[in-house]
């Protein structure tokens, strides 16, 4: 199968500078949920009819393509990027993709503002084609703006025998409801040479792609039509509440395929899934929580509100509080994070960790049963078993420069207040007394302490404000 992408448009109405495909649905590009549906019927060749803001399309796709690629991974479909210039409608474009289709195999159009079409829905639109050409088609209570489906006899069951749009459209088939989505399958030897006799003569002075359905009845092809499951799957994104409108819809459906399989969300409207999350059994997620790229929830975990989790690994059990961010990370089972905890690329959690509230942690190994409850910052650490690390504490891992580590080996109980100057070892079952400022390895079993002498001033008066 060939896939030919319609992706020319300039998108008057998002009013930006940025390519109308390119506008994010779900933290990925409107183009890059069709290339994926495309991509599931396994097609020899995807061709994306590209225009406005085109070269900018390319460099994003092509840095995103290797960015997914990784060594060994299955061959895909290569992307033929076929320039429209000008835009002369859709049937120009698909005359500048024609000289990259194959012959032997029929070619599916799709459009690269129409994000949410499923595989499910193309695989029965190419079956309903057979050998032929077919139509995905919808029925609207109000068709404007849309092509008209005209059948034979004006029956719903009728052959298909053309599309008028809705501009050259007389008032009986403006009255009609089945609309066309511009979806279609077509046998590509034919798609070339009924492209070859387009003509531009009509309202908007465009060729018209839909005029090939009269051309296929006219040489005795038959043109079948398929319905999508959901209406969704054929929107487009012109403006930016259509955008809008359609992340609503997709992540209601991310969050009913999540309810299915034993996920409890507190309100299903507030989620937001941009990438994969895959969760175990009896998870639960409170509101306003996102999701970027890669997640796994192991069984029993539960996420407090407004937190945001990119590629992270949360195995059973844990609780994540409240208001956290968390990037890169790898956390244990039975842990628990939060509230207001920030955990930082590069962080493992080893079981049964205490991550509290306004505590950041950054490329750090905690070890199992350590706790750091209150206002302290872990950076460039490897941290042991069973530690307290007291509030205020801090490791100085940068000096200007360059960054250093600290180890911190298993049973130390950290005072607060405490600053460990890396490079900095504090030995198994060390002391440290609170407000140390630790610049030399501290030895395992002994109290650690530097702090000046306390004083106290008798006689000594607060200055006053003066007159």
């Amino acid at each position: 199968m060939n896939v030919v992408i319609l992706a020319a448009g300039q998108g008057k109405r998002m009013h930006s500078d940025i390519p109308k495909v390119l506008h994010a649905l779900a933290g990925k590009p409107l183009l890059a949920h069709v290339i994926a549906a495309a991509r599931e019927l396994s097609p020899q060749r995807i061709c994306v009819v590209y225009g406005h803001g085109g070269e900018a399309v390319r460099e994003a796709f092509a840095a995103r393509d290797a960015a997914a690629a990784p060594p060994g991974a299955g061959r895909q479909a290569a992307i033929a990027w076929v320039l429209q210039e000008p835009q002369l409608g859709t049937g120009h474009a698909v005359m500048q993709a024609a000289p990259h289709l194959v012959e032997g195999v029929p070619t599916l159009v799709l459009y690269g503002d129409v994000p949410l079409i499923r595989a499910a829905t193309l695989k029965r639109l190419c079956a309903a084609a057979g050998a032929g050409m077919a139509v995905l088609t919808v029925e609207l209570d109000d068709p404007q703006g849309y092509g008209r489906i005209v059948r034979e006899g004006g029956a719903p069951s009728g052959a298909i025998v053309r599309i008028v749009e809705q501009k050259d459209a007389s008032p009986a088939e403006q009255a009609i409801r089945e609309a066309n989505t511009g979806v279609m399958v077509v046998p590509t030897a034919k798609l070339k040479a009924w492209l070859a006799k387009l003509s531009n003569d009509n309202a908007q002075r465009e060729y018209y792609l839909t005029d090939i359905v009269a051309l296929a009845v006219a040489d005795g092809v038959p043109v079948a039509g398929a319905q999508p499951h959901a209406l969704a799957e054929t929107l487009g994104v012109n403006s930016r509440n259509q955008l809008a409108e359609l992340e609503r819809i997709h992540q209601l459906r991310i969050a009913g395929e999540l309810m299915g399989r034993g996920v409890t969300l507190a309100d299903p409207s507030r989620i937001d899934v941009r990438g994969e999350l895959a969760c175990g059994r009896d998870v639960a997620i409170d509101v306003n929580c996102v999701f970027e790229g890669a997640v796994a929830l192991g069984d029993r975990v539960t996420i407090g509100a407004n937190c945001v989790l990119k590629n992270v690994r949360i195995a059973e059990g844990t609780r994540v509080e409240p208001y956290c961010h968390m990037e890169d990370a790898d956390i244990g089972a039975r842990c628990r994070v939060g509230p207001y905890a920030r955990i930082r690329p590069g962080t493992v959690l080893a079981e049964e960790v205490h991550v509290g509230n306004f505590v950041e942690v950054k490329a750090s190994s905690i070890g199992r049963g350590s706790k750091a409850n209150h206002l302290a910052y872990i950076g460039d650490s490897e941290v042991g078993r069973n530690v307290n690390v007291g509030a205020g504490t801090i490791t100085c891992n940068y000096d200007g420069a360059n960054k250093h580590r600290t180890v911190i080996e298993d049973d130390v109980f950290i005072g607060s207040d405490t600053q460990l100057v890396a490079p900095v070892r504090v030995g198994r079952g060390a002391t440290l007394g609170a407000g140390t400022t630790l610049t030399t390895d501290a030895p395992p079993d002994q109290l650690t302490v530097s702090r000046v002498k306390q004083v106290s001033i008798r006689g000594w008066k607060r200055p006053a404000k003066k007159k």
